[in-house]
């Protein structure tokens, strides 16, 4: 395990991707217009490795023997527009593209289109051959590109775990819109592990009922596909530390890398995407 794994990882899943759309682009050419953000948690020999595309966020939740008190340390970086850091490194990535962000309806986005600029897929601004018709017009830029507007170059952090490292919160742009790093640190630190995910998920819904004076319940009757309108996805997963297990897996050498599936058995140090979807 290595950035470099990750990264290859990440391409992989981006080309497998690149190929789908491409063949069912006669048949189906909206999926070129489909994507998503990716955030990948890995832990091997007591270091986690954290990579992310968009807006995606993980969160780690440490313990301060002094004081008692868990704090929340952010793990990944984010790539979405309204960062100035990234609206600067578009800029400077499309030196001659005025419209490279655009603030619309006081959301900055990507040539005025999308809030991410890292994601897999959303071929439709990576690739100028599909941004054109049959697309929907909503997505077809009037100025052909030349380069890719988006990347799916993830950004990874390594981290080598502590014993006062509790546990991992990796959850999507849709908690953190509504709760704080530190507030959902201290909601999993304060309750049961059982149904901890489910618990954050809800206290969410709840702030964005409240924020809509609305009642929870009334919302939750919403379709899902209508309810897009009023918070955005949200998807969690907390994984808790066991500093024991992870000071033994530091010390035990074992096979570098071990594969079974699909009747696939890979050797060693190697990574091999499949070309054809099994």
């Amino acid at each position: 395990m290595s950035v470099d794994v990750i990264r290859k990882a990440y391409q992989a899943t981006e080309e497998g991707f690149l190929s789908l759309v491409t063949r069912q682009w006669p048949v189906n050419p909206q999926i070129a217009a489909v994507g998503s953000c990716c955030l990948v948690g890995v832990i091997c020999g007591g270091t986690l490795y954290v990579a992310n595309l968009g807006d995606s966020r993980a969160v780690l939740g440490r313990a301060v023997k002094a004081t008692g008190e868990v704090l929340a340390i952010q793990l990944s970086a984010e790539h979405n527009a309204c960062i100035e850091s990234v609206r600067q490194e578009l800029q400077s990535l499309h030196p001659d593209d005025s419209q490279i962000v655009v603030l619309k309806h006081n959301v900055w986005r990507v040539k005025g289109l999308i809030q991410i600029s890292k994601s897999i897929g959303d071929v439709y601004l990576k690739k100028a051959e599909f941004n054109r018709e049959p697309l929907y017009p909503k997505f077809r830029l009037r100025e052909p590109f030349q380069k890719p507007i988006l990347s799916a170059d993830p950004s990874i952090t390594v981290h080598q775990l502590q014993p006062h490292d509790q546990f991992v919160i990796f959850a999507s742009d849709g908690l953190w819109e509504h709760l704080s790093n530190q507030e959902a640190v201290d909601i999993v630190q304060n309750h049961s592990r059982s149904g901890i995910a489910r618990r954050l998920v809800k206290i969410a819904l709840q702030e964005a009922a409240k924020k809509r004076e609305m009642r929870y319940s009334d919302l939750k009757k919403i379709d899902r596909g209508v309810r897009r309108h009023f918070h955005d996805d949200i998807t969690v997963i907390v994984v808790f530390l066991n500093s024991n297990l992870v000071s033994k897996a530091s010390s035990v050498k074992g096979p570098n890398l071990s594969v079974r599936g699909g009747g696939v058995t890979l050797p060693p140090r190697t990574l091999a995407p499949c070309a054809m979807p099994v």
